[in-house]
């Protein structure tokens, strides 16, 4: 049953606690989740942090009835409850955010919210649902015009009209999975904001899955942190430090640290695009009119929101798309991204998702790092012919010194994990002279050591006078590492500072399009 036809203000105390206790699930050999107790009190903002594969995912699948536990039980206002199935969870008010959108891009804000209900009618009353969308409207403080098809709707109004979905549906227990991802930082400070209004009046309780301290200190009351599927610590937030925290999520690692940001003399333009268009995969515009400069020693940082051309520049560059219009210059020689001209000037790149861009998955892994010289000596001491043993003592050494962890150089380089495949790539790309590196979102998804390592290796090429390109979507990587910031927005460079000269909230401000 949903809140269409209901009157009860936002203020009115409905949020419910839920509670796991001693939740543990095995997946055949993988203990993904390990006696998990975890208390959210009713009225509260909870924040869930752990690495990739900690178990964040396992645990609230369970509770959302995704899963089903192999021990441990599920409390809700102090009450045992079973919860078979997802329909079952939003029966005790228990709802899920998700990370990527599940609404209908076609269908209008108010045609999504009327179907989510399992009891719409065959034909629709619209008079009758408008009224009611109307009157449930006035218990929230989210804000979505509600006659506009999704397509047309911004990140921050669709993440607004998920939400609105949940409470539509009389969630009172949200759940939310990365819920600012896609957001400009404007737009994540307003719906954190908004929550956490509905949690200090009572009538909601928030479970938030995040990897941002920042969102963390702004918005949470208590945290819970896990490592390898067991609760690791927990604590009221405003008791506990960024860097305690970040020790419970990584436990004793250690963390390469980046080498200082060393200045060039008389840095020279290595990098230069002019003017370049390109179309996406529907033959519309994608790039318009880039123009962009990036120096000998210098990091030129490009945020924005996913989906604003970021991928097709990036492709463009690293020879995957063909520009329409538009020239690159390296040196101030003419250049085209294709692997002899790379070769010549000395071009290197990596990207997020390497296993389906910069490898191939069933390949070993020493062969994967032969790709940038497979076709020189001493791999081909002449044509046509691969000596496999100088392919696996130079991976024998890539491996060493890229501290890559494989069981051998002949192992698939598909059985790797993310950031070990991310190393290898790495160490493949940079372990000759780079003149110019291209990088898309390097640390996506990224344990907290690869990420470390990841981001020194990019400042030790900086140092060593590469001009670096860097494309992401984390605007905290975009400010640690760049000497120099872009925006990109719809397709065009709409903002440009030496990073000396900006700050988080102005780049914010022109991600979301006020510049």
């Amino acid at each position: 049953m949903s809140l269409a036809a209901g009157t009860e203000p936002a203020t009115v105390k409905r949020a419910i606690s839920v509670e796991t206790i001693g939740m543990t699930k095995v997946f055949g050999a993988l203990r993904a989740l390990d006696d998990v107790s975890l208390r959210v009190p009713a009225g509260t903002f909870h924040a869930l942090l752990g690495e990739n594969g900690a178990g964040k995912s396992t645990l609230v699948k369970c509770m959302m009835g995704f899963y089903q536990a192999t021990t441990g039980s599920l409390l809700v206002n102090d009450q045992a409850v079973s919860v078979p199935n997802p329909r079952a969870a939003h029966t005790l008010g228990i709802g899920m955010v998700y990370q990527h959108f599940t609404l209908v891009p076609s269908l209008t804000a108010a045609e999504n919210l009327v179907i989510s209900r399992t009891d719409t009618p065959a034909v629709i009353d619209w008079n009758k649902e408008r009224a009611h969308l109307n009157t449930f409207l006035q218990t929230t403080p989210f804000r979505v015009p509600l006659d506009e098809p999704v397509s047309s709707l911004s990140a921050g109004e669709k993440q607004k009209l998920e939400i609105l979905k949940q409470l539509y549906l009389d969630q009172r227990f949200l759940i939310l999975d990365e819920p600012t991802s896609v957001l400009t930082p404007d737009e994540a400070d307003e719906v954190l904001g908004l929550l956490k209004g509905m949690t200090a009046t009572g009538g909601l309780t928030i479970l938030m899955i995040t990897h941002k301290f920042r969102e963390v200190l702004a918005y949470a009351d208590d945290v819970t942190v896990l490592r390898r599927g067991r609760m690791v610590g927990s604590g009221k937030v405003a008791d506990l430090s960024v860097e305690e925290m970040s020790h419970m999520m990584i436990g004793d690692t250690t963390l390469r640290e980046s080498a200082d940001r060393q200045a060039l003399p008389n840095p020279k333009l290595k990098l230069e695009i002019a003017g370049l268009f390109a179309e996406n995969d529907e033959e519309l515009p994608a790039l318009e009119a880039i123009n962009l400069k990036v120096h000998a020693g210098e990091i030129l940082g490009i945020a924005g929101v996913s989906g604003n051309g970021q991928s097709e520049l990036i492709e463009v560059l690293s020879g995957q798309r063909t520009a329409s219009d538009g020239r690159l210059f390296i040196d101030g020689a003419p250049y085209e991204p294709e692997r002899k001209q790379m070769d010549t000037f000395k071009v290197f790149g990596f990207s997020e998702e390497p296993l389906r861009n910069a490898a191939v998955p069933r390949m070993s892994v020493a062969e994967n790092m032969a790709f940038r010289t497979f076709d020189k000596p001493p791999i081909s001491p002449f044509r046509g012919w691969l000596s496999p043993l100088p392919i696996r003592r130079k991976a024998t050494g890539l491996i060493s010194a890229y501290r890559v962890k494989t069981p051998s150089t002949e192992e698939p380089i598909e059985n790797l994990s993310g950031g070990n495949v991310q190393r290898a790539i790495l160490a493949r790309e940079l372990s000759g002279d780079v003149d110019v590196l291209v990088v898309a979102n390097p640390c996506f998804g990224l344990d907290f050591a690869s990420v470390a390592e990841i981001r020194a290796q990019i400042m030790d090429q900086r140092n060593r006078g590469a001009a670096v390109l860097l494309v992401s979507e984390d605007l905290d990587e975009i400010l640690e590492l760049s000497d120099t910031v872009a925006v990109m927005s719809e397709g065009k460079i709409t903002y440009t500072s030496p990073i000396d000269a900006t700050d988080r909230a102005t780049v914010g401000h022109a991600m979301a399009g006020q510049h």
